[in-house]
């Protein structure tokens, strides 16, 4: 085994980390270098096992045992480990575990413990954020957690089987770079591609809750986790379990702050934070000459409330000239977010002022229904009773609309799936203007069909469950969290979700619709539980969402050109349509649409022309 340092910190509980792995041939000079492209999500250690048909490393900053004895790749007997994230409940585990022979207090000894004692089975045992490769002599198991908080990608070519925390990685071992057609049309539908899809052909993703096994050759995937399986009408206490979930994230010994917007998430983790002795100290974005985008006000009120050093950080356009190429290359792949930028900057300046923790509140719109739509959609769905309806149908059919609320109108009439998660983007009619191949009505819904398809089997029936599964899914699991974590590891920085605490959110999933809706308004059960803890004023501030003046830089910038001169490169789309959505978001229309071309458009211009 080679290791070395390459840098020292002293950090206990954290584990920002790169996991690479090569089971095959390989040169060893290639595989360091493919390594070396993951040294951003560990600097304190690099750890090499290098022996013929293996090579495995990981990268490092510091764990729980901080000890050298507990560097990874870990070694126990025939098992091996490299590991990303954190196991919060090590310590209970140990107790079960008990007669094992510990070497060190590190909780990636707990997981090859776990395993030798439960098999496999020990996954559904951990609470935490995790992605990790165990070796069993000649079985490999990748994993992901139950949420997808951390990620997990792999190749299998001819002569070997490739596996990394990030595409980067592994894009070496390619023989060639080739843009795989479902990737593209997932993310146009739904701002992300839909794993098992990457943008680039040959490369895979685990999804959220799943596991890989490779054994001589073979691969097999298991899906252990789904919330879809929580018993209905849990009687457990979400405010307790969400006291929990915060202190088992606020338990480190590191510099640790949070995300604060001018909305009730993250005011509540700041706010139960400070019930429990940590006032944590707060980062706020704000936009140089767009002060209608950001929250700095409400964000100040807030922290003025709850008495929390808040820092505000303002961006320019000038910040966003300097740093939009940098962004789109760390995701590796194009990624319609355009909240990825600031959230960059807002982590750089987090990173430099010492802080080495982070908590955001992901997932909490999505338990909590708090984005408009839902209940829009909710409202639409009574559409479906109608007896009489043919009319209607026809007259949707005739006169074609790109506005949202004319394609819902048309599915209801259709007797089709309405809610296509809250991060859909082009609709399949959209694309099949836009596109010079034709797209049939509804051809998106094969990337749903297997979610839909667990739904349907599930002990839920009411839409308002499918909105939140979905989205969890696929807007959080493979949009929102594939954003935390490559913008947070470009700093290595270690991100936390309170909210998407298993536990805690599978008792707010479980309620009966009713509860969850409570009076038709927004995020209505958070803000029950929230009057403990927070004024009236903070908890009843109208959404504004993470707004940020992306586009109206990208027009002053003078880069969307790159969308036609990609475009009149490949001919991937029609150019009167190309041109339509071009003018629609220099009037302040389809502005993510708009959006999410450039991105594939950079991405296609870097990798394939």
């Amino acid at each position: 085994m080679i290791a070395y340092n390459t840098e020292n910190f002293n950090i206990k509980g954290l584990q920002v980390c790169g996991v690479f792995g090569i089971i095959g041939d390989y040169t060893p000079a290639r595989a360091r270098n493919a390594l070396a492209t993951l040294a951003h999500r560990g600097r304190d250690h690099c750890g090499i096992i290098e022996e013929k048909g293996l090579f495995l490393a990981h990268q490092r900053l510091s764990i729980t045992d901080t000890h050298i004895r507990a560097h990874q790749p870990f070694r126990q007997k025939k098992l091996l480990l490299s590991f990303n994230g954190e196991i919060y409940n090590h310590h209970a585990l140990r107790l079960e575990l008990e007669g094992f022979a510990w070497q060190t207090s590190s909780d990636a000894e707990v997981i090859l413990a776990a395993y030798q004692k439960w098999g496999i089975g020990c996954i559904e045992r951990f609470e935490g954020m995790f992605a990790f490769a165990l070796m069993d002599e000649e079985k490999l198991y990748l994993v992901r957690d139950r949420f997808g908080k951390k990620p997990m990608f792999y190749y299998h070519g001819a002569d070997a089987f490739v596996f990394a925390s990030e595409i980067k990685a592994i894009k070496p071992f390619l023989h060639s770079v080739k843009m795989n057609e479902e990737a593209m049309r997932s993310y146009l539908s739904f701002l992300a591609p839909v794993p098992p899809h990457t943008f680039y052909e040959g490369i895979l993703k685990l999804e959220s809750g799943e596991y890989l096994c490779f054994e001589r050759g073979k691969i097999s995937k298991q899906n252990y986790y789904t919330i879809l399986n929580t018993p209905q009408n849990s009687t457990k206490n979400s405010e307790e379990l969400l006291h929990q979930s915060i202190q088992k994230r606020l338990d480190t010994d590191v510099p640790i702050a949070a995300l604060l917007s001018g909305g009730i998430d993250s005011a509540m983790i700041c706010a139960i934070s400070k019930a429990q002795g940590k006032k944590l100290p707060t980062f706020t974005l704000g936009y140089d000459e767009y002060t209608g985008y950001d929250e700095r006000a409400n964000a100040k009120a807030t922290a003025d409330e709850l008495g929390l050093e808040n820092t505000e950080v303002v961006i320019s356009r000038h910040d966003f000239d300097e740093n939009l190429d940098i962004v789109l290359d760390q995701m590796d792949e194009p990624l319609n977010d355009p909240a990825a930028l600031p959230l960059y900057l807002l982590m750089k300046r987090i990173a430099e002022d010492g802080y080495k923790v982070v908590l955001s509140g992901e997932g909490s719109d999505e338990l909590f229904l708090g984005y408009r739509q839902y209940f829009e959609v909710l409202d639409i769905e009574k559409a479906a009773m109608l007896h009489h309806k043919n009319w209607l149908k026809k007259y949707f059919h005739s006169h074609f609309s790109m506005n949202r609320e004319w394609e819902w109108y048309k599915r209801i009439f259709d007797e089709t799936l309405l809610f296509r998660t809250s991060g859909e983007k082009f609709t399949d009619l959209q694309q099949n203007l836009l596109l010079r191949h034709n797209v049939r009505d509804n051809e998106s819904l094969r990337f749903l069909e297997p979610y839909r398809s667990k739904f349907e089997q599930s002990l839920y029936s009411h839409p308002s469950h499918w909105y939140s599964a979905i989205d969890l899914k696929l807007f959080v699991g493979e949009h929102f969290l594939t954003k935390l974590d490559r913008i947070s590891m470009a700093h290595t920085l270690e991100a936390r979700a309170p909210f998407l605490d298993h536990t805690f959110a599978q008792s707010v999933f479980a309620l009966d619709h009713e509860t969850r809706i409570g009076e038709n308004g927004t995020k209505y059960l958070l803000k029950q539980m929230g009057k403990k803890y927070l004024s009236d004023e903070i908890l009843n501030r109208k959404k504004k969402g993470f707004a940020n003046p992306y586009m109206e830089w990208l027009i002053a910038s003078n880069r969307m050109d790159l969308i036609r001169e990609v475009n009149n490169k490949t001919g991937l789309f029609h150019n009167n349509e190309l041109e339509k959505y071009i003018e629609m978001a220099h009037r302040g229309k389809f502005k993510q649409h708009t959006w999410g071309l450039y991105c594939l458009s950079h991405w296609m211009k870097k990798e394939l022309l």
